[in-house]
């Protein structure tokens, strides 16, 4: 019987990789809506138009849509690499001892830092910081940013957490 942890850190890594990969399915299929979300944010068009920040803009069509290719491109891979990593875990869970999680546990730990970085560096600090997001009330995606890098962050932990002993370790002959 596999461990709790394990499992859990299957279930972080699969939820984060189904998210991934809705995201990224979702930008391919309906390729408009966030298209249009990235080139405002680029241009700069719904800030407070502060003249001293202005100068940052991407108002080329072709740079913003090859930022947000780029952005999906990005997804895609995060998404497979995380699917990978579920895989590895439910094979680590099938086998046993928890040293064989360690090819699950590095390929779910380069997954979630893909997540972290897009949405951690590519849309809080780049996309919220340095293009201003946080300034307009449309395009602002601060929110859903957050919560993308909380649940990278929490998955991240989990998958980190040391076993720690199990039940029949710590039970001695004669009681607890």
């Amino acid at each position: 019987m596999p461990g709790v942890l394990p499992v859990a850190a299957t279930a972080m890594t699969a939820t984060v990789a189904v998210h991934m990969a809705l995201v990224a399915f979702g930008n391919i299929t309906d390729f408009g809506t966030n298209q249009q979300f990235v080139q405002h944010v680029l241009a700069m068009d719904t800030t407070f138009r502060d003249p001293d920040l202005m100068w940052r803009a991407i108002e080329s069509p072709a740079l913003q849509n090859t930022a947000y290719v780029a952005v999906i491109a990005w997804e895609t891979v995060t998404a497979a690499v995380l699917l990978y990593a579920t895989g590895l875990w439910f094979r680590a869970l099938r086998r046993g001892p928890a040293d064989r999680a360690d090819r699950a546990r590095a390929a779910s730990t380069a997954g979630l830092v893909m997540v972290l970085l897009l949405f951690g560096l590519g849309f809080l600090a780049i996309g919220g910081e340095w293009f201003a997001m946080w300034q307009s009330s449309k395009w602002n995606g601060l929110d859903a940013a957050a919560r993308n890098v909380l649940l990278a962050l929490a998955a991240l932990v989990v998958v980190h957490l040391p076993p720690g002993p199990r039940a029949h370790d710590t039970l001695r002959p004669g009681g607890p």
